[in-house]
């Protein structure tokens, strides 16, 4: 793929976690490490993970290129110098659809962030400065949470914020017992029973009484 011409440079040094100085060894350990992670085939083809993966290949490319990383140098400092804020960043917005949900459910992360040339969604990677991203969470914390955090990055003034959201899993419980849903509990059937017997045992001591009774009045006539 020839890099002729940048209308928007992703930071690839950013991305890959390594420096603009970094050696070819240090840019292929980061390759490694990071296809790793986003390989489809460990994330069940999740189409996230997918563009992370292809991302990563790029960089990879690109930078391992003696010519095309020259190119791609000049194009990303020319970006910086004509579309830094000299202002702050700010997050003006960082929400998810849901913040109770399943293992393996859904969700929609949404963001708006302002003055910020590097965005990052911790644990997933960059992205760009606004947006919302389907992801699915597969695993929560020993405590059933799990944290997402935006990081928003003025690089030029070396300056990032944070904010975080925490999810929190939901568990399905079995459905209970048709028997007991209305919230009775499965001791008040057994005591209604009891209660029933008593009255029982009442007509049959009765019954008992009334024939004793009828015996000894033969008896005496």
């Amino acid at each position: 793929m020839e890099i002729t011409k940048f209308a928007s440079v992703k930071d690839y040094y950013y991305f890959l976690g390594i420096a603009r100085h970094a050696s070819a060894e240090d840019i292929k350990k980061a390759y490694r490490k990071l296809s790793l992670k986003y390989h489809p085939d460990k994330n069940d083809n999740d189409e996230f993970f997918s563009d992370r993966f292809r991302e990563v290949q790029e960089a990879y490319e690109t930078l391992t290129d003696a010519g095309r990383k020259k190119l791609y140098d000049q194009n990303l400092n020319n970006q910086q110098q004509n579309t830094r804020s000299v202002l702050p960043p700010k997050i003006k917005n960082f929400s998810v659809s849901k913040i109770r949900v399943q293992k393996g459910e859904e969700i929609t992360i949404y963001w708006n962030t302002y003055d910020a040339d590097i965005v990052k969604i911790v644990p997933f990677g960059l992205e760009k400065p606004n947006g919302e991203r389907r992801i699915r969470i597969k695993e929560f914390d020993t405590a059933g949470k799990f944290q997402i955090l935006l990081h928003a990055t003025n690089s030029l003034l070396h300056k990032t914020i944070v904010q975080g959201i925490t999810i929190t899993e939901l568990i399905d419980n079995s459905p209970k017992n048709d028997k007991y849903e209305s919230g009775e509990s499965i001791s008040e059937p057994v005591k209604r029973q009891k209660k029933e017997i008593k009255p029982q045992r009442m007509i049959s001591v009765f019954v008992f009484l009334i024939l004793l009774l009828m015996i000894i009045w033969l008896m005496l006539n």
